[in-house]
């Protein structure tokens, strides 16, 4: 890189911490940034600061809410306290959302176990989800952590500890692929999945 532009260096550099924006795409993005209105800049970063600032994980689930303690998810009357699809992200939470066929609620882990990762039970929200169940509201646990060997073993650690407590534990039905994320699947494949959840 040009080595008398360093402020475009600087912009490079902390693009290229952003996780999922390839790097064959930062350049395009610092082109973006600086061919574009100082106005939509400054009202993109403010958009940022503003979502920093307000945005905190539910007390219940751990998605994301700015209303309050509660999301909009928990905190709705319409929707089934007593059964909770346990997904890995809040992009996955999302992903089922647009089926508009679940009207359970969720726990958001915040990943999957991984210990070649340095990610342990304590580095995910599982402690949480433990104490959600011992209250005897929530009769059925949807694993619907993602197909891939790190989610499988989440889903395994979880059926262990919930299966003493006499809840319903399922998962979801075959169609979603080995591998595969459900962030960027059909509505169609997920809520078919759902509909036909098998236990665990």
């Amino acid at each position: 890189m040009n080595q008398s532009l360093p402020s475009l260096q600087k912009l490079i550099r902390h693009l290229q911490k952003v996780p999922y924006l390839a790097s064959k795409n930062v350049y395009r993005v610092a082109s973006y940034f600086l061919t574009t209105d100082v106005e939509v800049i400054a009202t993109l970063c403010q958009a940022i600061l503003e979502a920093k600032q307000n945005i905190v994980p539910c007390q219940i689930c751990f998605n994301w809410t700015e209303a309050g303690l509660r999301c909009s998810i928990c905190s709705s009357a319409g929707r089934d306290q007593g059964v909770v699809c346990v997904v890995e992200t809040w992009h996955d939470l999302m992903a089922i959302e647009r089926t508009a066929g679940f009207v359970g609620c969720y726990h958001v882990l915040g990943g999957a176990l991984n210990p070649l990762e340095g990610i342990g039970p304590d580095q995910l929200s599982l402690g949480a989800l433990m104490q959600r169940l011992t209250n005897g509201q929530v009769r059925e646990i949807i694993l619907g952590t993602n197909p891939t060997p790190e989610g499988e073993a989440t889903a395994n650690y979880l059926a262990t500890k919930i299966h003493p407590l006499n809840i319903i534990v399922s998962k979801f039905a075959s169609g979603i692929p080995t591998g595969a994320s459900l962030e960027f699947m059909d509505k169609i494949t997920i809520s078919k999945a759902l509909i036909g959840r098998t236990p665990f």
